[in-house]
Formats: structure tokens, sequence, C-alpha cells
């Protein structure tokens, strides 16, 4: 069995989906047959991405929630995906807090390295601007002796701001 959990930006541009898509079923192929296990927090963007190619691949996908209100914190036209992957999700860990924060992404993301042989990275390099974002789940992963294989392919790019 392989439990790879997935990090990554929210904000992938269009033209980037199909790319970071199409490595991450690559990435995620050898392990098929091994037992796979995909561990994410289900937000919009490259946590998405990966949970739908886990099922897609025929792996277990296990969901990991920062916080008991964490779909109040998406926006609404993220929900139906969401509530979609969370209904396929065969195992849901909802963690202690009740809103979102710096310290529910903390206590999320040393969950997923609980769990995880393997850490992926949807990430473009860039450093963080918080705790619990992508840059400081790969330092943390890194410090804790967990591999990351950071995705980012040529051309891709994260949404003006």
């Amino acid at each position: 069995m392989t439990a790879i959990a997935v990090t990554g930006h929210l904000d992938l541009s269009d033209r980037t989906v199909p790319l970071v898509r199409e490595e991450l079923r690559a990435l995620l192929a050898p392990h098929r047959a091994a037992g796979l296990t995909g561990l994410s927090c289900l937000a919009p963007g490259a946590d998405s991405l990966f949970a739908e190619e886990v099922l897609a691949a025929g792996g277990r996908l296990v969901a990991v929630l920062p916080s008991a209100r964490y779909r109040r914190w998406l926006a609404e036209p993220d929900r139906p995906r969401y509530d979609r992957l969370l209904g396929r999700a065969a195992e849901v860990v909802v963690l202690p807090h009740r809103e979102q924060s710096d310290a529910a992404y903390q206590a999320a993301n040393a969950e997923l390295l609980r769990r995880a042989d393997l850490v992926v990275a949807v990430w473009d390099g860039r450093p963080g601007r918080g705790l619990g974002g992508t840059a400081d789940m790969v330092a943390t992963a890194r410090r804790a002796g967990v591999p990351v294989r950071v995705v980012w392919p040529d051309g891709s790019a994260r949404q003006a701001a």
C-alpha cells in the first residue's frame, strides 16, 4: 500500500489544469498495483485535481478536513466538486478546529504527513504566504524525511491576482 498526500496551489490557471492533471496521472500510474491511497484536503485547485486522479486510478481517497466548517470556506462554485469528492472518500478525517486558521491548516498538514509515504506538491517553487500553505508543507515534509515530488509542468502558471 502506498499513501500519497497532496499539497498545492488553489489558483491554477486554466491552461495549467490539464498539464498538472496529465503529470499527476503519470505519477500515480505505477502505484495502482501496490494499492494506492490518496490523502487530500479537497481544496479547489491541486487538491481536487489530485483527488480526482486518485479515484480515476482506482485508488482509495482519504479526505483530511482542517476544520468542522471547512465547506463554508469554499466559494459557492467549488462546493459541488467538493461534495462529490467527499462523497467518494473511503475515509473522512475532520480535525478539531471550528474555523479555518493557520493552526487548522498546519494540523491538516501534520495529519497528511503522519499518514504519507510521499508528498506530491503542485508548486511553483516560490516562497509561501503563510503557515500551512504549500511552501510550508514542502519544508515540513522535507524536515520530517518524507519524500516530496514537485509537479509544475513547463507552461504552468497561477491565475493572475
